[in-house]
């Protein structure tokens, strides 16, 4: 296996792991600030078990080099989670996710400036097709936006998705940096960020957690955001950045299938046709259609 192929298969699996935290979510009691600042914590400790056990050790010079970066974008990071978590106060989860992965389209137009990558045709196609798979799975065009908070939480949302575009950006542009070191620094910077946040705004006295609970924090701190987030930014130093934006749309279809099969919520037509569109554009954007003469 080439290690292009090896980086689509750990993004295909990061991208269906993240795509399963909804469910896991059900089971967390925690205010949404508490469980970031979990995930960010949780996920970096891991990391560092696995780093220590395994007989290595960080590499310090290359994070010495990219240290200023991998802190920014941990914070952005951060802040990301504290948008999206706030986008769901104000819109439907619907509504939010479909303005957070407006994301990929950023990171795709962007590609040409940022990393001299050729803006094809069946790029732009293949991103239409799959935002509009988006709008069709989120539900949005039976619902609409209805008042003053339904625009805050479309504004929350986008503003998370340029800080998930500019996140992908920075970590283009960290090469060098073996991916668990990376993401150790960039988990730890995120909880520095999101602590403030959650003692500021949350009441966390009055948190009550089962062990239930307990587990699932645990799961949702290794799985889905160390071991994850390892295997996702890893992947990024032999793709592109057009490739990653439309394997991204893994989680989201991942997140409404299992919903419907396992939550019972109903998919309906139009979020089918959606689930095709976002799939079927994942799959066109990396086939090279050559005719032979």
């Amino acid at each position: 296996m080439t290690k292009e192929n090896r980086a689509k298969l750990f993004l295909v699996i990061s991208m269906t792991v993240f795509g399963t935290i909804g469910i896991f979510r059900r089971y967390i009691p925690l205010p949404s600030g508490l469980l970031a600042f979990a995930r960010g914590a949780l996920g970096m400790l891991c990391l560092l078990i696995f780093i220590y056990a395994s007989g290595k050790k960080l590499s310090l010079k290359s994070i010495r080099s990219a240290l200023p970066v991998l802190c920014i974008s941990g914070g952005l990071i951060g802040f990301n989670w504290i948008l999206l978590f706030e986008s769901y106060r104000f819109t439907t989860v619907a509504t939010a996710t479909l303005c957070y992965y407006m994301a990929p389209v950023f990171v795709v137009l962007v590609s040409p400036f940022f990393f001299e990558e050729k803006l094809t045709l069946k790029k732009l196609l293949c991103v239409a097709a799959a935002l509009l798979g988006m709008v069709f799975v989120s539900g949005v065009l039976g619902t609409g936006f209805s008042g003053t908070g339904e625009l805050v939480g479309v504004a929350l949302g986008l503003g998370a998705a340029i800080l998930y575009a500019t996140v992908v950006v920075l970590n283009k542009k960290t090469v060098g940096v073996p991916a668990f070191d990376k993401t150790v620094i960039q988990l730890g910077s995120a909880a520095v960020v999101v602590l403030p946040y959650t003692l500021l705004a949350e009441d966390i006295s009055s948190v009550t957690v089962t062990p239930i609970a307990v587990l699932m924090l645990l799961l949702v701190g290794v799985l889905h955001t160390g071991i994850s987030y390892a295997l996702y930014f890893g992947s990024m130093d032999h793709l592109k950045a057009q490739t990653v934006a439309i394997f991204s749309y893994i989680d989201p279809v991942v997140a409404i299938i299992l919903s419907a099969v396992l939550l019972k919520e109903r998919m309906g037509l139009l979020g089918a046709v959606g689930a095709v569109l976002i799939l079927g554009s994942t799959l066109v954007s990396e086939l090279d259609f050559k005719i032979k003469k």
